[in-house]
């Protein structure tokens, strides 16, 4: 006991009990020591705090006078304090290393397996120690054994409120928090299709990342209908389109609004045709934003008629953007797009990204503008990864067939396109493997062509700052892609490639 009083002393009064406690072990088996006092002292220390020893029933430290007749048998460090108690434990974890791991683990069971009334702070630590020691110490211990004694530990933290246990068994939903029954989800009545459980669950694995794509394709194909269209209705149209030439007001502008969409959504309908005939895209930027704020209520589809008031109102003007875009006419095209971001990304976005000629600085700032404050970085990222990544997915977007041929069918690299990404990363987005791994095939491709651009430059700068751990695997081909350039910030990406 006498050479341990010192280290008994910190566990008392210590602020940092562990940090001394260590400090104090360390000094005294310096590597003056020999090699074998160490251990059997340290092993002294966990013999004397299991030292079985008298208590009084109802606990506490020391008695200060003989035990009564009602006592009981418990370990050393049990007749502690429970700070001290605690202290210790946390200690024996932090060096458990210096120990043998049966008496740690033999120390730890003993207090946890007693059958005693365990202070909270002292059974935490306790646990503490036996989650730090190897397995085979105590593999054949079992934490709901222990808990047996009390069941307070279980109750007051992690058990389930024995009401919410009633209504869930009471109900019998399927999932306690969606309000869906068993019987509801067993039922083949309550598919509108009259589809079984087991073919559901077979097709939920079988849905793609995009769940949209269907939607585009029935777009596509209604596009290629060919059905003509009524004499009325061509009237109508015709009638509309030479409302849309003239704004007048913007009440008259919201009831032409009103008008294009009751004649488009018409039972039997082709809406792509009759948008052919009214060319909503020929109004004026203020007459083309009230359109497009009004061309829905939140009743229709939600994909299919906002694609097309997106593609007839919005798209075709800024496919032949040349300055940039108005104040009014982009805001009225971000609220709309707040409201229906899968169109956005289908028809808008992509196509706009798929332009013939490539996106210049005008677009390039509306594209940016509109993914800052429409969709989410995650939304982000997928988008990018599917528009570099997967070929198959840039021919499926939203356009009028009259806007086609201003549409590519491959990616056009231009200054602003490389611009573009560059606001994308310092929007933060986390571009995919995938993606990063495409972007760098078309620099080595176009590093000769933009030798001279410090727009490039300074978006490879962006990239390699950016995306640094998605780069090592491309450190050599990068290098030598950079070295054929000739700006500003040559240098500096080459010193971060250096350094990856």
């Amino acid at each position: 006991m006498e050479p341990w009083t010192p280290l008994f002393g910190i566990f008392l009064s210590s602020r940092t009990p562990e940090t001394d406690a260590s400090r104090w072990l360390q000094e005294s088996f310096s590597p003056s020591s020999t090699s074998a006092a160490a251990p059997i002292t340290t092993a002294s220390f966990l013999s004397l705090l299991s030292e079985p020893h008298d208590a009084v029933a109802q606990g506490g430290p020391f008695p200060s006078s003989p035990p009564p007749a009602r006592t009981r048998r418990v370990m050393f460090i049990q007749t502690l304090p429970a700070m001290v108690q605690s202290r210790i434990l946390s200690f024996l974890a932090l060096e458990h290393r210096r120990f043998r791991a049966a008496d740690l683990s033999g120390l730890a069971r003993g207090i946890l397996g007693g059958g005693e009334e365990v202070d909270f702070w002292v059974e935490k630590a306790a646990q503490h120690l036996l989650d730090v020691l190897p397995e085979s110490s105590y593999e054949g211990i079992s934490r709901l054994g222990l808990d047996s004694g009390g069941e307070r530990s279980g109750d007051e933290f992690g058990a389930v409120p024995a009401w919410l246990k009633n209504e869930v068994a009471a109900t019998r939903v399927l999932l306690p928090w969606l309000p869906v029954s068993l019987d509801e989800f067993n039922s083949v009545e309550s598919f509108p299709d009259g589809e079984k459980n087991e073919e559901l669950s077979s097709e939920a694995g079988e849905i793609e990342a995009e769940p949209m794509d269907e939607d585009v394709e029935g777009i596509e194909i209604c596009d290629s209908l060919g059905v003509p269209l009524e004499p009325e209705i061509q009237d109508k149209a015709t009638s509309l389109r030479a409302q849309i030439a003239n704004f007048e007001s913007t009440s008259r502008t919201v009831a032409l609004a009103n008008a294009i969409r009751e004649i488009c959504l018409g039972k039997g309908l082709n809406s792509v045709q009759v948008l052919e005939l009214i060319e909503p895209w020929k109004a004026d930027d203020e007459a083309a934003s009230i359109l497009i704020s009004h061309l829905t209520d939140g009743s229709e589809k939600e994909f299919t008629w906002p694609s097309l008031a997106l593609c007839s109102v919005i798209l075709p003007r800024l496919l032949l953007l040349e300055v940039p875009v108005t104040r009014v006419l982009l805001t009225a095209t971000i609220e709309y797009c707040k409201l229906h971001q899968k169109a956005t990304e289908y028809a808008l976005l992509l196509p706009l990204m798929m332009r013939k000629e490539g996106i210049n600085n005008p677009i390039c700032e509306a594209i940016t503008r509109i993914i800052k404050e429409c969709l989410h970085p995650a939304h982000v990222t997928a988008f990018c990864h599917k528009l570099l990544c997967d070929g198959k997915n840039n021919k499926r977007f939203v356009c009028l067939p009259s806007h086609q041929c201003l549409i590519s069918p491959e990616l056009v690299w231009t200054e602003s396109l490389f611009n573009l990404f560059q606001n994308l990363l310092n929007y933060n987005i986390h571009l995919t493997q995938g993606s990063v791994d495409c972007i760098i095939d078309s620099v080595q491709k176009l590093s000769l062509r933009f030798s001279k651009s410090l727009k490039f430059g300074n978006f490879l700068l962006c990239l390699v700052t950016k995306c640094s751990s998605s780069l090592k695997s491309h450190k050599q081909s990068l290098t030598k892609a950079v070295e054929c350039t000739n700006t500003l910030v040559t240098k500096s990406i080459l010193s971060k490639l250096s350094n990856l």
